[in-house]
């Protein structure tokens, strides 16, 4: 087994665990070949769910949201967007910590990062906090109307600790 699907494995067992204690029922589909890994039914809706695993790079968690393959016409990379998933859900070593990252906030990127503090110069333009990405840090996933998940409840969102992811 290569240490990239090594790293998967790992990452979609501690997004399952988490979503399980977080009392999210969490489906696997029976055959390969699709965008996401998983579903998670939060009883008001069904979330097609990418895991990958996110590496700290000091202060940075790095968290690789989009794909790469070898196919027969050479190395593709791509990214994901709505039509494909709903979420990237993260798993970090580093910290311990599962992420949950809406679509919205990722599609068409190839690599996201999430800081753990507030950067040195206080920047605060396009700065994702992993904290905001936490399992548990979102009070309540709702339902828009074309089917995604939105971000009710809290706010800021980091305020609150318990609840799906």
């Amino acid at each position: 087994m290569s240490e990239s699907t090594l790293k998967g494995a790992i990452a979609e067992a501690e997004i399952t665990a988490e979503a399980v204690k977080r009392g999210i029922v969490v489906l696997k589909p029976l055959v390969e070949g699709r965008r996401y890994d998983l579903v998670f039914d939060t009883g008001e809706a069904l979330m097609r769910v990418q895991c990958k695993w996110a590496s700290r790079k000091g202060q940075i968690l790095v968290v690789y949201t989009g794909s790469c393959r070898h196919t027969p016409r050479g190395y593709v990379r791509t990214t994901y967007d709505a039509t494909e998933v709903d979420a990237i859900a993260a798993y970090s070593p580093d910290t311990d910590r599962c992420y949950f990252l809406p679509i919205d906030d990722v599609a068409g990127r190839h690599v996201t990062h999430l800081r753990l503090e507030r950067a040195a110069n206080n920047q605060e333009v396009a700065i994702k906090y992993a904290a905001q990405y936490e399992f548990g840090a979102i009070a309540q996933l709702g339902e828009r109307r074309h089917g995604m998940a939105e971000v009710e409840g809290s706010s800021p969102s980091s305020s609150t600790v318990e609840g799906p992811p």
